[in-house]
C-alpha cells in the first residue's frame, strides 16, 4: 500500500477529503464532486480509501481509472475507530486511520457489470414482494366478503371474474372498480417480473463469469449473480482463500477460540446476508434431491451420497453449499473451467 494515505467520506454534495502522510495529516478538507474528479486527475498514483455507500461503488471506479490504488473500508470499522463526535472531518480522518491498521479487510468492491446485476436483481426482489403482498391483500379482502380462493393454478382469476359478473352478490360499483385495479395491478406486477427474467438471461448471456459459474451443482441464474458480485473481485484480496469466502456467507461453523482450545458453534445465524446463504443452500438441496433418486455419475456425486446416508440431506446441503463456494472461489481467481471428475 502507498505510504500516502487518502480517506474520502462521500456525501451528495460535499467530500470531506484527509490525506495522511508520513505519520500525520497534511490536509482535511472540502470538496465538491466536481473538485474532487479535477483532484484525482491530477494527483499522482496515491491510495485512496472510501468507507462503504451507496456512491463507494461508483468513486472507486473512478479513482481506479486515474491510476489510483482505491478500496473500500466498512462504515462499522470507521465507527469503532473514529474519535470524538461524529462530523465530516472526523469521519474522514477515521477512515483514513482504519486503513492503517494491521492486517485490515477491505470491503470487496463491485465494477460497473456487477453493478448493473445487482441493480436488476433487486428490481426482481422487490418486484416479487409486491407480487406476494398484492396477491395476499387481495385473498384477504375477499374473505372478508366469505369469496374464497384456493390455492389452484388461476383460482385468483377465476374468483375475481365470477366476482365481477355477478350481479347479485351485493357488492357496489366502486368496490368491483377497485377489485379490478388490484387485480390489474397484479398482472403487472408479474409482467415486470418477466421482463426483469429477460434482463437477467441477457446479463448472464454476456458475462462469462457467469455462464461458467452455471455448470456447478445446484448453481442457476440468480445463485451465479450472486457469486460472482461477492467473489468476483477476490483478485484485491479481499478474500485470501475459499474458506474465508464461505465463512463471510456463513457456511463454515462460528469458531470460539482461546488458550489454544477451539470450539466450534453453530453455522449461519451470525451472518447478516441470509438471503444469499438461503438461496445457495436451496440450490444445493434440489441438486442432493436429484442425486438421491439416481447412481451417482460423479465421484462428488458418491460424496453427496455417502454424506446423506451419514448426517442427512440438510447436513449435506449445507456442505455442498459450502464447496460450491469454494470451488466458485477459485474459479474466478484462476480463471478456468468447472471440470466434473467422472466416476
Amino acid at each position: 500500500m502507498n505510504s500516502t494515505i487518502v480517506g474520502v467520506d462521500l456525501a451528495k454534495e460535499v467530500f470531506q477529503v484527509c490525506v495522511v502522510e508520513d505519520g500525520g495529516v497534511s490536509y482535511n478538507v472540502e470538496m465538491s464532486p466536481i473538485n474532487f474528479e479535477h483532484w484525482l486527475y491530477t494527483k499522482s498514483p496515491l491510495t485512496i480509501v472510501f468507507e462503504t455507500c451507496g456512491a463507494s461503488n461508483y468513486w472507486k471506479q473512478k479513482a481506479l481509472k486515474y491510476g489510483h490504488n482505491a478500496r473500500l473500508i466498512s462504515a462499522r470499522l470507521v465507527s469503532t475507530v473514529r474519535q470524538n463526535q461524529k462530523n465530516d472531518h472526523n469521519d474522514a480522518l477515521a477512515i483514513a486511520q482504519a486503513a492503517l491498521l494491521p492486517e485490515v479487510n477491505f470491503v470487496s468492491g463491485k465494477n460497473i457489470e456487477q453493478q448493473q446485476m445487482q441493480s436488476i436483481l433487486r428490481l426482481r426482489e422487490l418486484s416479487v414482494k409486491h407480487k406476494v403482498a398484492t396477491y395476499n391483500q387481495i385473498v384477504a379482502l375477499l374473505f372478508e366478503f366469505n369469496i374464497k380462493v384456493t390455492n389452484k393454478k388461476n383460482s385468483l382469476r377465476d374468483v375475481i371474474q365470477s366476482t365481477l359478473e355477478d350481479a347479485e352478490n351485493g357488492l357496489s360499483v366502486a368496490f368491483r372498480n377497485a377489485i379490478d385495479r388490484s387485480w390489474k395491478q397484479y398482472q403487472e406486477i408479474i409482467q415486470s417480473i418477466a421482463i426483469y427474467d429477460d434482463c437477467i438471461e441477457k446479463s448472464i448471456q454476456e458475462s462469462l463469469e457467469c455462464k461458467r459459474l452455471m455448470k456447478l451443482e445446484g448453481v442457476g441464474v440468480i445463485n451465479a449473480i450472486n457469486l460472482y458480485m461477492l467473489l468476483g473481485c477476490s483478485d484485491e484480496g479481499v478474500f485470501k482463500k475459499g474458506r474465508d469466502a464461505a465463512a463471510c456467507i456463513g457456511l463454515t461453523p462460528i469458531q470460539h477460540s482461546t488458550g489454544g482450545k477451539t470450539k466450534l458453534g453453530s453455522i449461519g445465524k451470525h451472518i447478516k446476508n441470509n438471503m444469499l446463504r438461503s438461496q445457495l443452500i436451496t440450490g444445493a438441496f434440489a441438486y442432493i434431491n436429484h442425486v438421491a433418486k439416481r447412481e451417482p455419475r460423479s465421484k462428488k456425486d458418491r460424496w453427496i451420497i455417502s454424506l446423506i446416508e451419514r448426517r442427512g440431506k440438510k447436513c449435506a446441503a449445507v456442505a455442498l453449499a459450502n464447496k460450491t463456494v469454494r470451488t466458485a472461489f477459485s474459479m474466478l481467481k484462476n480463471n478456468t473451467e468447472y471440470k466434473v471428475c467422472q466416476l
